[in-house]
């Protein structure tokens, strides 16, 4: 009998060996994310009808940009109770299992999903778990997965947002339900991912759950609404937002050669972020474009310069819906507001910088990237660093002063032949190689 449980424990340790051995080897593999670029996908503004199939039509110009992971903003229904505005906030959500109306059919969003695959593109769906509309089943079926006060349900506190109900984490059986509902997308509609709404109001160990049980059915990129619970990224999401660069950068718009916060923001990214996640970096998205004016408004002349920027540091870069078609006025959010696709001419930036990124592995995203090392300058105002990973090297110069600035790189400890990333030109770069820009003009160089 004990030669019996000693063997039943030496199969049983294997056996965890196995798996945990097998645990190891997937988070080394590579992954399918390992040199996207994220574009987000505003369907009520993106054509005049707002439909799945008006969008469908762009597909083919977004591969060709160079984007490859599509996030869509909520396509669930939208609550009619409390509504703002005329066509209410995308984030007001009457059913999880349902498509906007607005937007077509189910079967017209699977057919997005598989052409969208068939170009070798992925669909991560923007999803609210932290409240819902105020007509949501939910709230007549089961009012006890609700935040109550007074024995009444509330909207989420500190807040204005009094057209949606907070819902109540306590309650477990809504946390199987809204996991029940993410998983429908993914086997019904087969998305490759989600990006998820306030998702530090949302307890870790719910999330730790959701995304055990969702990557169960296939691997997916999981993306937080979140700058600073680092937890969140322990175990469940891939990457989050990178709200301090973002804010960092609009400091440094304002021409006075201010660098020095988004070098510690780079920084803090290889001492914070857990092994294998990233943050996303953006100069725009729905809610800076609707809310806080657009990116010309905020960067003014360094928005080139400041775009780059999220291109060559680590971390995966975002571009907003109209970004790449100069979009120069913010969007309506509780209304439509149809975005002009008549000038492209942002396109060829975007596009270079896409294939920057995707042709050299040291700009790739997370562990698949590589070292980043900082050069010092003659100039203060001027920021240069090198990205790294084996035989991939790449050279950024950037001048963060509205005024032109000649100056030399020190202690350059990569001399060699280089090729203007843009002009394919080659040249020589050394030690104390003498470097001129104008204000917010900058340089890249790849070998």
């Amino acid at each position: 009998m004990k030669k019996l449980v000693v063997i039943i424990i030496s199969f049983t340790f294997l056996l965890s060996s196995c798996k945990t051995n097998e645990v190891v080897k997937q988070s080394n593999e590579e992954k399918w994310f390992d040199s996207s670029v994220i574009y987000e996908v505003n369907i009520r503004q993106y054509t005049k009808s707002g439909t799945f199939n008006a969008f469908r039509e762009h597909l083919p110009r977004l591969k060709e940009l160079g984007v490859d992971i599509l996030w869509l903003m909520p396509i669930n229904p939208i609550s009619e109770k409390n509504r703002k505005g005329t066509l209410g906030s995308y984030y007001s959500i009457s059913d999880y299992k349902k498509v906007n109306p607005e937007f077509g059919t189910i079967d017209d969003f699977n057919l997005l999903v598989t052409q969208a695959h068939n170009l070798g593109m992925k669909i991560i769906l923007d999803w609210v778990p932290n409240h819902t509309g105020w007509d949501n089943n939910w709230i007549n079926e089961h009012p006890e997965w609700y935040t109550r006060e007074g024995g009444k349900i509330i909207h989420p506190a500190g807040t204005d947002w009094t057209d949606v109900a907070d819902l109540n984490y306590d309650n477990f059986e809504m946390r199987d339900a809204m996991i029940d509902s993410m998983a429908f997308w993914v086997t019904n509609s087969d998305v490759d991912g989600f990006r998820c709404d306030v998702a530090g109001s949302v307890p870790s160990d719910f999330w730790n759950k959701a995304s055990m049980e969702l990557n169960s059915i296939k691997p997916l990129f999981m993306l937080a609404e979140d700058s600073s619970n680092y937890a969140l990224l322990q175990t469940a999401f891939n990457s989050n937002y990178n709200w301090p660069m973002l804010h960092a950068m609009e400091k440094a718009a304002t021409g006075s050669g201010q660098k020095a916060a988004i070098k510690d923001i780079i920084r803090q990214v290889e001492s914070r972020y857990p092994s294998g996640t990233f943050p996303m970096n953006f100069i725009t998205n729905h809610d800076e474009n609707s809310w806080n004016g657009t990116a010309y408004n905020r960067f003014g002349n360094s928005k080139d310069l400041m775009t780059a920027l999220t291109f060559l540091i680590p971390g995966i870069p975002l571009i907003y819906s109209g970004q790449e078609a100069g979009l120069d006025r913010s969007l309506k959010f509780f209304e439509k507001d149809e975005i002009s696709w008549a000038d492209l001419s942002e396109s060829e930036l975007l596009k270079k910088l896409i294939s920057i990124k995707k042709e050299n592995t040291s700009l790739y995203n997370g562990a698949a990237g590589g070292t980043i090392k900082f050069i010092n300058c003659t100039e203060r105002s001027i920021l240069a660093f090198i990205r790294e990973r084996e035989d991939s090297r790449v050279l950024f110069i950037g001048n963060f002063n509205k005024e032109k600035k000649e100056f030399n790189l020190r202690e350059f400890s990569q001399p060699s032949e280089y090729r203007n990333g843009f002009t394919d030109e080659v040249v020589d770069i050394a030690t104390n190689q003498g470097f001129s820009l104008e204000g917010f003009e900058f340089k890249i160089y790849v070998k």
